[in-house]
């Protein structure tokens, strides 16, 4: 590890130097339906959450910090399907996301080395949350939820 490292996904390491982040962005949807009712305006009935996506984006300097190793992980993971844990924080004030699958990696590499290294690589990693209670949740699925 290069230094202090403030998130993971999975077995990879956001570090403060090397494979660091710059921001990260959250999309939660939680739709409501419109019911209609006679003489009146619609009434709304919550359905539930249907998604969570989270967007980390960052720049590596690979020729001179390295990180591109961590990266190309995380593009592994996305090829063979692995849904990935993830975690922000530290030992003490850690924070557990949950289990994301990884949707999408996009990298633009510039300034590369005469032997063809980028020195520089803005990368975007998409999210979405993985939930495997639609495939046979059961009953105490929804309330089970709530505290994990």
């Amino acid at each position: 590890m290069s230094g202090p490292t403030a998130m993971a996904l999975g077995p990879f390491a956001f570090e403060a130097i090397g494979f660091g982040y710059e921001g990260v962005q959250r999309k939660v949807q939680t739709p409501w339906a419109d019911v209609a009712v006679v003489q009146s305006l619609n009434q709304q009935q919550w359905t539930g959450p249907t998604t969570e996506e989270v967007t980390i984006n960052g720049v590596l300097f690979p020729a001179q910090f390295g990180g591109q190793t961590s990266l190309d992980g995380i593009i592994a993971a996305a090829m063979s399907g692995t849904p990935l844990m993830l975690v922000s924080g530290d030992a003490v004030l850690g924070m557990v996301h949950g289990t994301f699958t990884i949707q999408s990696v996009d990298e633009d590499k510039s300034y590369f080395t005469n032997t063809g290294t980028p020195r520089k690589n803005s990368y975007s990693i998409t999210l979405k949350r993985y939930s495997q209670s639609a495939a046979g949740g059961g009953l105490f699925s929804p309330i089970l939820n709530l505290f994990g």
